[in-house]
């Protein structure tokens, strides 16, 4: 379900303190005239989507609410914005995940910020009650290095362990316990995550020496937040519950950013009891959790948004070429999709990599290939044709063979300029 009420941000009182933890505008609701912290995860453009909350909304105060946004439009003879951070009115949306959210029930007559506040506790105040659960984590990458660090600011008693044993320090300092192996860490945990690279990693860290599986007893969870293929989790999760174990997949959409700001979106699937207890853990980490239902699902709906947005990049980069061989200029082309309807953080953040020549990663090329990879696989298992897929992927192969691997996702650019 979803709440609305349209807003506009203001200045917040000197004495309030702002939510630790997430990014958050303060804002006053037109109509109720209440005020609150809202995450900016959470907010939509007014004018591309007021008729359609319109429609969906009947109720006189959201009615009332509309009326004294166009009257406040008038006034400051306002023109429409596409983003928000262009704009001073929008319309709040907070999506309900169960159960790590409590859904709601409201009446059309009841929109007001009261219900938006309740529906996400931590948009107003930041605090999470942490598991009583000893929680592990393996792989401290670019993804696992900003969940651990979420979980350990948000009081989770943590336990982690690298490949490469100086990444755990900083963590170490941070309050989190060491762990010499994946198997220690697994035996002396309720719940361990694991975030690796790819379905090899993945595979060696659970059956390799030491391995996960030498840890797993009766009753251990076991979570792997690695994007593979369905078919490396499947049997991942079959090993794991062949010893008593408890099992769910979690690959996280997001990159490094979010993935420092706790901002990542989790995808989860297997052991719902699991999930269930891993509730104060996702909410440190992230802005929403979906569970998908039995084992494979997470992987399989993980691989097409990675095939989606990787398809996007490549075509990003494709056009800001085709531009610069035209005599366009990159820059008002940029401009131009910021005014349009691809406008988003993505398509921006990427292109000024491209203009400023700063392939520093976010996310690495060679995942998001590997990642594209694994999709036209899961095509080819159902007979299913993925001809864009297939074409991009050529495209990240052709940069990796311009050692671009380690940089961005965006270095796919330099595979059209060489």
């Amino acid at each position: 379900g979803a709440l609305v009420n349209p807003f506009t941000i203001v200045n917040s009182p000197k004495d309030l303190k702002k939510p630790r933890g997430k990014k958050c505008l303060f804002v006053k609701f037109f109509g109720t005239e209440d005020h609150a912290w809202i995450k900016v995860e959470q907010l939509k453009p007014y004018h591309p989507h007021k008729e359609e909350m319109i429609k969906a909304n009947k109720g006189k105060r959201f009615q009332q609410a509309v009326d004294a946004v166009e009257e406040y439009l008038k006034k400051q003879k306002a023109k429409e914005l596409v983003s928000w951070l262009w704009r001073k009115v929008a319309l709040c949306v907070t999506f309900l995940i169960p159960p790590i959210s409590k859904r709601l029930k409201v009446s059309e007559e009841d929109t007001g910020s009261t219900s938006i506040q309740a529906a996400d506790s931590t948009a107003i105040n930041g605090n999470i009650t942490p598991t009583d659960k000893k929680v592990g984590f393996l792989g401290l990458g670019l993804m696992g290095s900003g969940i651990v660090s979420n979980l350990l600011k948000m009081g989770h008693t943590v336990t982690v362990w690298n490949r490469t044993a100086e990444k755990c320090d900083l963590f170490v300092q941070e309050g989190a316990q060491l762990g010499r192996t994946p198997a220690e860490v697994v035996s002396t945990c309720d719940i361990t995550f694991a975030c690796v690279a790819d379905p090899k990693a993945a595979k060696d860290l659970v059956l390799g020496p030491s391995g996960v599986l030498q840890g797993i007893r009766p009753g251990k969870c076991y979570v792997d937040m690695s994007t593979v293929d369905a078919e490396t989790v499947v049997e991942v999760a079959q090993v794991i519950v062949s010893r008593g174990g408890r099992f769910l997949e979690a690959p996280v959409c997001g990159n490094q950013q979010l993935s420092n700001d706790g901002m990542l979106v989790i995808l989860a699937a297997g052991d719902q009891g699991v999930y269930e207890d891993c509730s104060s853990c996702f909410q440190a980490m992230g802005k929403a959790s979906f569970f998908l239902g039995d084992v494979g699902n997470a992987a399989r709906m993980m691989l097409i948004l990675s095939m989606v947005q990787g398809s996007f990049m490549a075509t990003i980069a494709e056009g800001m070429t085709l531009a610069q061989v035209t005599g366009q200029s990159q820059q008002t082309l940029l401009d131009i999709l910021n005014q349009g309807q691809l406008a988003s953080v993505f398509l921006d953040q990427k292109c000024q990599n491209i203009l400023q020549g700063n392939f520093k990663p976010d996310f690495y090329l060679k995942y998001i290939q590997k990642d594209l990879r694994l999709a036209i696989a899961l095509g080819d298992s159902v007979n299913h044709p993925t001809p864009m897929a297939a074409a991009a992927n050529e495209v990240y192969k052709r940069a990796k063979a311009l050692d671009q691997s380690d940089n961005d996702m965006s270095a796919v650019y330099r595979a059209y300029i060489h």
